[in-house]
Order: structure tokens, then C-alpha cells, then sequence
């Protein structure tokens, strides 16, 4: 029987069991006829509601106190996160996002919340890809297919100094006809700042367990002038040694551009944005205080995932070249996220960087 998952054009029109439920600031729950229920003098914008009352605009939003972890679902059942909105307040990398699958300790899902939105250098570029959409003004959003068999729990943490506000919706079905087999949704944030010279950047390491690695994330700030992307994205599956089963040729090559991302009539960096792979942003020196090249970079591997049976390792490497024509080995400033489905338990994630060390500057 359907039940509901991977709809696209070709089956929406099939007839599904599951039922749609939907999670906000105005039902926290996501309960059957549970919307627009907070009472006027309960709610956060009861001030602007004053003059209409119950069921009108009550509670749109949440406000997260520094050092609180807000719960933002806790869904108990059967079903799937079909899709996510959100508009988080700035600084996004204060905000840590964490899903949890099925009772399970450890989070799937640990990173800043701009950067799992493909959003890592805390300003606004528009992204119009198949699972993340990042729309006017600073909306996000992510079709990433999350399902689950007993329970999903969403929380995110303000690591800031102030209070947060966050309009969020969390829509997803529950059935029970679900496969028991399932590969469950993970994301995982790196960073290094500056990457050791000589060091090969570690993207994801530590994986047990059965999968498909789904979508890479970089933003990459850049600490030398030249062509810095010359490096090797490296995918080490399932016992690999020092040699890894897939080898790429360069960095723009894996995010599926070509020459340097370089429009050969300007001579400039062009962004772009497909559904599958883009150079979302591009972030110039202005000449003062902006002073590093900045680059935002996704691939999601939607039509040709990568299967592992039991580990999986993913590195690339920073170069790029010095006199001679030889490479140069960078110490830049890069972060990442990847995602990817596997089953569960999964390894315990490296400790997320502290506060300090996520920051910006």
C-alpha cells in the first residue's frame, strides 16, 4: 500500500492512509484542530492582537533565551518531516539545531542552523535547489525526507547573548505503514579555522553502519590570493585504505562547475543555483574591514547517492598553487555539512566547536 512518502508529480495523485499534521508556534503539538488555540493574554503577540482577540495572530513565533534549548517537536508515532520553514533572527551559527531518531542519546542532526540550510556565512543568498530553498527575505526551507518509526524530536539550542526570535513550521505525516527497514536522516557540521598546513580537511570520518551519503555543504573562506580550489574530494567506503574508491578533480568539478567557477567574459566568480549543485554566494572584499573571499558551495547527491555497507570516510583537500606551477597546500578557513541516510545506532558526532570557535569574524 502507498503510504504516503516520496511523493512527486507522478503519484500525487494516489490515495495515501497517512495524515498530514503540521508544528508552529501556534500548535506546538501539531494536534488534530490543536492551531490558533493561545489564549490573547498567553500570547507573544498579544499586544498587536489586543483589538481582535482569541484565534486571530496570537502566537506566530518563539523567543529562545540565551542558553536555553527550546523544543521545537516532539512527535511520537510513525511518519516522516516532509518539509521545514524557518527565518531564525541573526547570528545564524548561535543557533544549534539538533534532531534525535527513535529515543536515540545522541542527536542525527548537530549543526548551526544557517549552515544546515546551506547558509553558513550569516548572510542572505537566494538558493533554489531540490531539498534546501532559501528565499527573500532569509527564509528557509528544506524538503530533506526525514522519516521515523517511534519518534522525532527537534530541539535548538541559542548559544548567544541574546534572546532569539524564530517563526518556524515543521510539516510532516504520520502512518503506519511504514517499511521497518529504514535509512535515517543525519547532518554534520566541521569546521577548521585555519586548516593546518598540509592537513587534508575531514568532511565526515566515524560512520558505522549501512547507507547513502546524500549532500555536501562548504563554506569556505579564503586566507590566500589565487585559485584556491584545486583539491580532491576523496570518498572512502567500506574498508578503504589509503586509497579511496571515488576520487574527484578539483573542487569545482565535485559542486559540478568548471574552471575556477570563472564567467570567461567578466573574469569574475559567477554564482549559480540548480536544483542538484550551485556556488550559492560569493562574498567580495570591500576594501576596509571585508577583507577575505568568502564561498558558499552545495551538491546534493539526489540522483546518484553514494552506498555504503558499513563505513564510510570523506575528506578533500585545500590547494592551490605557488611558483613553479606546483600546488600550495591551504590554511583556510572552511566549514562544512554533509548528509547522508543510514541505519541506526550511528557513532557518537565529534564535539560540536565551542562558541568562539563557530564565530564569524
Amino acid at each position: 500500500m502507498h503510504n504516503g512518502l516520496g511523493n512527486n508529480l507522478s503519484n500525487l495523485y494516489r490515495l495515501s492512509n497517512a495524515v498530514t499534521r503540521s508544528i508552529s508556534a501556534e500548535n506546538f503539538t501539531g494536534e488534530k484542530g490543536g492551531g490558533a488555540r493561545c489564549k490573547l493574554e498567553d500570547g507573544i503577540a498579544r499586544n498587536a492582537a489586543r483589538d481582535l482577540g482569541d484565534g486571530w495572530k496570537v502566537n506566530p513565533f518563539i523567543r529562545i533565551a540565551p542558553g536555553q534549548t527550546f523544543t521545537l517537536a516532539d512527535i511520537a508515532g510513525s511518519g516522516a518531516i516532509q518539509h521545514i520553514w524557518m527565518t531564525p533572527a541573526a547570528p545564524w551559527r548561535s543557533l544549534i539545531l539538533r534532531i534525535y531518531w527513535d529515543g536515540q542519546e545522541n542527536p542525527s542532526v548537530e549543526c548551526p542552523v544557517g549552515d544546515f540550510f546551506a547558509s553558513g556565512w550569516g548572510q542572505y543568498a537566494p538558493i533554489s535547489s531540490l531539498p534546501v530553498c532559501v528565499n527573500p527575505g532569509s527564509a528557509f526551507n528544506c524538503y530533506w525526507e526525514m522519516p521515523f518509526l517511534s519518534r522525532c524530536l527537534i530541539t535548538m539550542e541559542n548559544q548567544g547573548d541574546r534572546d532569539m526570535t524564530v517563526y518556524y513550521q515543521i510539516d510532516y505525516c504520520l502512518t503506519d505503514d511504514m517499511p521497518k527497514e529504514i535509512g535515517y536522516f543525519h547532518a554534520q557540521f566541521r569546521r577548521q579555522n585555519p586548516l593546518a598546513y598540509k592537513d587534508v580537511y575531514t568532511l565526515l570520518d566515524g560512520v558505522q553502519g549501512k547507507g547513502q551519503y546524500v549532500g555536501t555543504y562548504m563554506a569556505w573562506g579564503v586566507n590566500n590570493t589565487g585559485w584556491w580550489g584545486e583539491g580532491e574530494i576523496k570518498f572512502y567506503i567500506d574498508g578503504d585504505g589509503d586509497y579511496p574508491t571515488i576520487c574527484g578533480t578539483g573542487t569545482e568539478d565535485y559542486f559540478c562547475g568548471s574552471y575556477d567557477f570563472e564567467n570567461q567574459k567578466t573574469h569574475q566568480y559567477e554564482e549559480f543555483t540548480t536544483p542538484y549543485a550551485g556556488l550559492s554566494q560569493v562574498i567580495r572584499p570591500d576594501g576596509v574591514y571585508q577583507s577575505q573571499q568568502r564561498f558558499s558551495m552545495y551538491r546534493w547527491h539526489i540522483t546518484d547517492p553514494i552506498r555504503f555497507e558499513r563505513d564510510l570516510k570523506v575528506t578533500i583537500q585545500a590547494l592551490g598553487w605557488r611558483s613553479g606551477g606546483r600546488y600550495l597546500p591551504l590554511q583556510d578557513d572552511i566549514a562544512s555539512v554533509v548528509f547522508w541516510y543510514q541505519t541506526l545506532p550511528q557513532a557518537a558526532f565529534p564535539a560540536l566547536p565551542d562558541k568562539d570557535s563557530l564565530e564569524i569574524i
